[in-house]
């Protein structure tokens, strides 16, 4: 039996729930090296991230190295006024937090803090599941489809990268006409490269 998208959400889902705290900080960790890794994050200034909700791998660890790299990181936030899209906005260690309609902490909007998405150099995607061909599944909002969208149309502007736990890789998804396979996705145990 073919399980639909939204099926396949709700399991995988779950299987990133299940894994214990200290399974989820290892992999934090192993993450952190495995990014520090990539040849793109050397000549890289300005590099979006977002902070870890429903069980997806914590991205603590990767956001403290990248500021003891001198790097300027940005969140996402909801657009107040672009429906189904996003901003990105600087983030500090001071930046004042609210939460999203989704409970997920972001900046408070100022508008004296973001940066326009053609600006950024790398952003980093969460997805639920990844394929051997680096389609990813996302949540189903569609938000970062439409942010990378560009990227996609002419691999210019900011390039995406998938993180994502060892155990949300599957041999393949539910794949529609306007999935774009990402170009690399960093794992704790590795990075998957199609380009």
């Amino acid at each position: 039996m073919t399980l639909s998208r939204q099926q396949f959400r709700r399991a995988m889902r779950h299987k990133r729930n299940q894994l214990s705290s200290d399974v989820q900080y290892l992999a934090s960790v192993d993450l952190s090296h495995q990014f520090s890794a990539l040849p793109e994050v050397a000549g890289s200034k300005h590099i979006a991230v977002y902070l870890t909700a429903d069980g997806e791998i914590d991205t603590k660890p990767l956001i403290e190295w990248l500021w003891q790299q001198g790097k300027h990181i940005y969140l996402p936030v909801i657009h107040p006024f672009s429906s189904g899209h996003l901003l990105f906005l600087r983030y500090e260690k001071t930046t004042p937090m609210v939460y999203n309609r989704y409970s997920i902490a972001e900046p408070k909007l100022d508008v004296t803090q973001i940066i326009p998405t053609a600006q950024l150099d790398l952003i980093c995607t969460p997805l639920v599941a990844f394929a051997q061909d680096g389609h990813r599944l996302g949540m189903g909002g569609g938000y970062y489809d439409r942010t990378l969208a560009p990227w996609f149309a002419s691999q210019q502007g900011p390039k995406p990268i998938g993180l994502a736990h060892d155990c949300q890789h599957v041999d393949e998804l539910p794949v529609e006409s306007w999935d774009v396979p990402l170009p690399k996705i960093v794992t704790p145990s590795q990075i998957w490269d199609w380009e």
